[in-house]
C-alpha cells in the first residue's frame, strides 16, 4: 500500500493530493531494490552458514585426510626411490663387473635424482591440477626404471647360467671361518711396517689367528705355487683363471701341492707365523690381472651389507700388521 500524501490549499480552504514527479517514483524504486537485495543477501548468507556447516566441516575433514594420505605416499615413494638406487648401485658396480659386462642403460629417466617429490609444506602451496601432474611425473619414472632393472636382472639371470664357472672361481669369500670378526683384520692400504717401522703400502689384508687355523681356498682355482718364498715364508698361489689370483702367505704347513685343482671353501692349508712375520696370522692377497685389489672388496659371498662395512671400520681402525 502506497502512501499519499496532501497539501492544504488556504486559497480554496482544502486539501489537494500531492503526487510525486516522475523522477522521485524512479528514485524511490531504485531506495527499495537495493533494500530488498541488501536484506536478501543477508538472509541468503545466513541460510548458507546454517544450511552448508556440516559440508563445511566433511570438506575440511577430507581434506585433512587427503593431507595425511599425501605425507605417507610422499615417504614410500620416495623411500621406493632409495631402494631402487641401491639396487641399480649394486647392479652397475657390483653384478655386472662380475659378469664382466657394461653398466644397464638407465636413458629412461624423465626427472633428475635430485627431483625428487615435494615436502608437505610445498605441496599445501600446489593446486589439484600441479599436484596429480607431479604424482603422475614420479610414478612414471618408478615404473620405467623398474622395468629396465627387471630387464637387467633377467639379462644377468642369463649371464650367470653361461658363466657359472666364472662365478665358482671367482674369489668370493674370507681365507678363514671368521664369523662376527673373531680374527680382527688389518686393512689393504699404508701401514707402517713393524719390523722397519716406515710406511709401506700392505697389499692384503692380515688376519690375526691363532697358529694350525684352517686356510681356505676361496674359489675354484689351480694351485700354482706351494713352497717357502722369501718373506712371504710358506706360501700358497692360486690361479683362478679370467684374470684372478689369490695368495696365502706365512702358512705353518700345506694342505695341497703345486698343480692341484681346488674348490672354494676346500682347506688347503694351516695358518703360521713363517717368513717375515711378527706373530701368528694369515695374510690374504687377490690381484687382478696381475695388479693387487682389496680383497675386501671379494667376501660378498659371506657378508651382507652391513657385515661389510663393519668388517671395513675394523680393518680401518686396525693399523698393526704383522708383515
Amino acid at each position: 500500500m502506497h502512501k499519499v500524501y496532501y497539501q492544504y490549499d488556504p486559497a480554496h480552504h482544502l486539501y489537494r493530493r500531492v503526487y510525486p514527479t516522475y523522477r522521485q517514483r524512479v528514485k524511490t524504486y531504485i531506495r527499495n531494490f537495493i533494500y530488498c537485495v541488501l536484506i536478501g543477501g543477508v538472509f541468503t548468507g545466513i541460510y548458507i552458514l546454517i544450511a552448508n556447516r556440516p559440508k563445511v566441516k566433511d570438506l575440511q575433514r577430507e581434506n585433512k585426510e587427503l593431507s595425511m594420505q599425501y605425507s605417507i605416499l610422499e615417504k614410500r615413494i620416495n623411500n621406493a626411490f632409495s631402494v631402487l638406487n641401491d639396487i641399480q648401485h649394486h647392479d652397475d658396480n657390483m653384478y655386472r663387473v662380475l659378469m664382466g659386462t657394461k653398466p644397464a642403460d638407465r636413458s629412461f629417466q624423465i626427472i633428475s635424482e635430485s627431483d625428487t617429490l615435494p615436502s608437505y609444506q610445498e605441496f599445501l602451496t600446489q593446486s589439484n591440477r600441479e599436484l596429480i601432474e607431479m604424482l603422475k611425473k614420479h610414478s612414471q619414472e618408478l615404473e620405467g626404471q623398474l622395468y629396465i632393472q627387471s630387464n637387467s636382472f633377467a639379462e644377468l639371470a642369463e649371464l650367470i647360467k653361461k658363466n657359472e664357472d666364472r662365478l665358482a672361481s671367482i674369489p668370493a669369500i674370507q681365507p678363514l671361518y671368521n664369523k662376527n670378526f673373531i680374527w680382527q683384520p688389518s686393512g689393504y692400504g699404508y701401514r707402517i711396517d713393524p719390523i722397519y717401522h716406515t710406511q709401506k703400502f700392505h697389499a692384503g689384508i692380515d688376519f690375526a689367528v691363532p697358529k694350525k687355523t684352517p686356510v681356505y681356498a676361496t674359489g675354484n682355482g689351480t694351485v700354482t705355487w706351494a713352497a717357502e718364498r722369501g718373506s712371504f715364508g710358506n706360501l700358497i698361489v692360486i690361479d683362478h683363471g679370467y684374470g684372478y689370483t689369490t695368495r696365502y702367505a706365512h702358512l705353518d704347513s700345506f694342505k695341497v701341492q703345486k698343480g692341484d685343482k681346488v674348490v672354494r671353501g676346500q682347506v688347503i692349508a694351516l695358518s703360521g707365523s713363517t717368513g717375515k712375520s711378527t706373530g701368528p696370522h694369515l695374510h690374504y692377497e687377490v690381484l687382478i690381472n696381475g695388479k693387487n685389489d682389496n680383497p675386501a672388496n671379494y667376501f660378498f659371498k659371506d657378508l651382507d651389507a652391513d657385515q661389510y662395512l663393519e668388517l671395513m671400520r675394523l680393518a680401518d681402525n686396525n693399523t698393526k700388521v704383522f708383515d
